[in-house]
Order: C-alpha cells, then sequence, then structure tokens
C-alpha cells in the first residue's frame, strides 16, 4: 500500500488509537514503509569474528539474536546457507519473547503452525526441549519447513503436517510448550512493503478471527497440566488478539494468563490482560502481538503414544 490511506484503514487506526498522533503514524507507517533492522538467530555458536555489526541489544533481547544495521544483507553470507542463523523480522522476536518466561529445559514443545520455522527456531534456542514437534497443516508450505530445519541442524525435531483438530485428539495433554503463531489477516504485511488485500475489511478480520479461535481450541488440548501455551499474530485487529485471548479464556477458565515482566513496557493498551503489542511506527519491526498463558489444571502429563511417533508423514531430523 503507498501514496493514499483508504477509508478502511482510516477507520481501523481509530479504532486501534484514541489518540490522532498515534492515528496518523500508524497510517503513515503503512502507507509509506520504511525499512527495518534486519536480525539473526544463531542457531550455532557465534564465530570468534563476527561477520556483522550488531546494534545495541534491547534488555529483554535473547542473547542468541542479534539486530543489525540497516543496509546488512545477512541472507547473502555463507554462514546462512551453512545453517549458522535463520534470518527473521524482528517482530517475530518480539512475539517469540513471552517463551523467555518459562523455564528451561523443557520435554516437549509443539509450533501449531510452524512454516517456515523461525518460531519454532527460536522456541528451540530458548528452551532446549527433548523433542521439538514443527506442525505445518498447509501441505505446499512443508517444504521450506524442513529444509529451514535442516539447514539450521535443529536437532530432536519432528516435522509434520496435522490439522489441530486430529492432534487434540491424539495427543491430548502431551506437550509443555504448544506455540500457536496463528493464521491471520496480514496486516502488518503492509508495513514491509508488501501486499495483504482485503486485510482490514471486517469481514475478513472475522473470517480469520473464527478460524484462529478453533486452532487455539484445539491447541489448548495438547497442553498438560502446568504447560503453556503461546498465542501470537502478526496482525493489528483486537479481533484476531485480544478479543481471541478474551475468549479462549472464557471457554478454558484452567488456563490464565501470564504476566511478562521484561515486556511491560509493551502492554496493550487494549486490554487489562498481560498481552504485548509492537506497531510499526515504534520502529523495532513490522509489528506484532503475544500474549502466554498457563494450564493451572491439576493432574498427569500424558505420554505420547508410541504408534504416533511411527504415523507416516513424519520427518525426522537430527
Amino acid at each position: 500500500m503507498s501514496g493514499q490511506a483508504s477509508n478502511l484503514l482510516l477507520k481501523f487506526s481509530r479504532h486501534l488509537f484514541s489518540d490522532p498522533i498515534q492515528q496518523a503514524q500508524f497510517v503513515e507507517a503503512l502507507i509509506h514503509p520504511k525499512s527495518f533492522a534486519p536480525c539473526i538467530l544463531w542457531c550455532q555458536p557465534r564465530p570468534a569474528e563476527l561477520p556483522f555489526q550488531p546494534e545495541p541489544p534491547l534488555p529483554w533481547q535473547p542473547d542468541f539474536v542479534d539486530r543489525l544495521a540497516i543496509a546488512t544483507k545477512p541472507g547473502k553470507h555463507p554462514l546462512h546457507d551453512a545453517g549458522h542463523y535463520y534470518c527473521l523480522d524482528f517482530s517475530s522476536v518480539f512475539a517469540a519473547a513471552v517463551l523467555l518466561a518459562i523455564a528451561s529445559p523443557v520435554e516437549v514443545i509443539f509450533d501449531m503452525c510452524a512454516s517456515p520455522g523461525g518460531k519454532s527456531i527460536f522456541a528451540w534456542r530458548a528452551l532446549h526441549p527433548q523433542v521439538l514437534f514443527a506442525n505445518e497443516v498447509i501441505g505446499k508450505r512443508m517444504a521450506a519447513l524442513v529444509a529451514n530445519l535442516k539447514r539450521c541442524r535443529v536437532s530432536r525435531a519432528i516435522a509434520l503436517s496435522l490439522d489441530s483438530k486430529v492432534l487434540s485428539e491424539t495427543l491430548a495433554k502431551t506437550a509443555d510448550v504448544v506455540l500457536v503463531d496463528a493464521p491471520c489477516t496480514g496486516q502488518s504485511l503492509l508495513a514491509k512493503g508488501d501486499k495483504a488485500p482485503g486485510c482490514f475489511h471486517p469481514v475478513t478480520i472475522n473470517k480469520n478471527a473464527n478460524r484462529q479461535k478453533r486452532i487455539v481450541a484445539n491447541s489448548a488440548q495438547l497442553v498438560a497440566p502446568q504447560g503453556y501455551l503461546a498465542y501470537m499474530t502478526c496482525a493489528y485487529s483486537p479481533e484476531e488478539n485480544e478479543q481471541v485471548c478474551t475468549w479462549f479464556l472464557s471457554r478454558f477458565p484452567q488456563f490464565q494468563p501470564v504476566e511478562v515482566a521484561f515486556l511491560k513496557d509493551y502492554q496493550s493498551p487494549l486490554t487489562t490482560l498481560p498481552c504485548y503489542r509492537i506497531f510499526p511506527q515504534d520502529g523495532l519491526g513490522a509489528g506484532a502481538f503475544s500474549c502466554l498463558f498457563q494450564n493451572t489444571a491439576s493432574g498427569d502429563k500424558q505420554s505420547i503414544p508410541e504408534s504416533f511417533w511411527h504415523r507416516p508423514g513424519l520427518v525426522h531430523l537430527g
């Protein structure tokens, strides 16, 4: 999107912000996108001599992530092809940062919407699981997921492609951490200079919100007692974010939102729940939303059925 703001975008900005200055800054960030600092997630130990000069880290930034100068092209360096690091938008780092509030190591992580793999790799680096399941229900996106996990030498990982409903029925109460980077309207793509047709239309937003509710409800079934569910999107609309969280808590009262102290400066102004946001006008990335829940139910964690390990279609990676 460039040039002139549509009426839908202007109306949407008023939906998000009460301050006219913030409304204008948000609209400007979408119709005249600016570059953000590229970011790399180290999958292997840093070399003695860094190939890039990193920017000063933010206080909450994990030690395995570097932000780089805007003109840097880390995807073209030989270390990228060799799997030493993964390139991602810093918004993804922000969204996944709630995982840093979970004690490491954990036994089982399940990433429900994993392709192309950045948040799976973040979870693997942050929480050192015994096994990481990277699930991608859209078959044509599996190749990129598997390729990235292989390139980055992610060990103890399994890639698979199953609907969330199937997983909820097969793997109930087996996971310590479930990550839901939910499919969304992709509104933040505009802040990168990409296209997302219809992303501000109420019909598109509601369609995505309903799909997100289905996925997060199924995903909750996988979370073991005292385990965690992290919900995140790259959309701006409250219907896909805060309102999904409110809906989720009303249906699954055994889950409680977790305050992430190091993200308190990013508290969403649209709810009293501990939900965290960045917007493109903040200058860190195209935008993200994230919330962490803990399953407070009592009971025992279940073992993954032996038959599941041998299910056709599972890609074992190291």
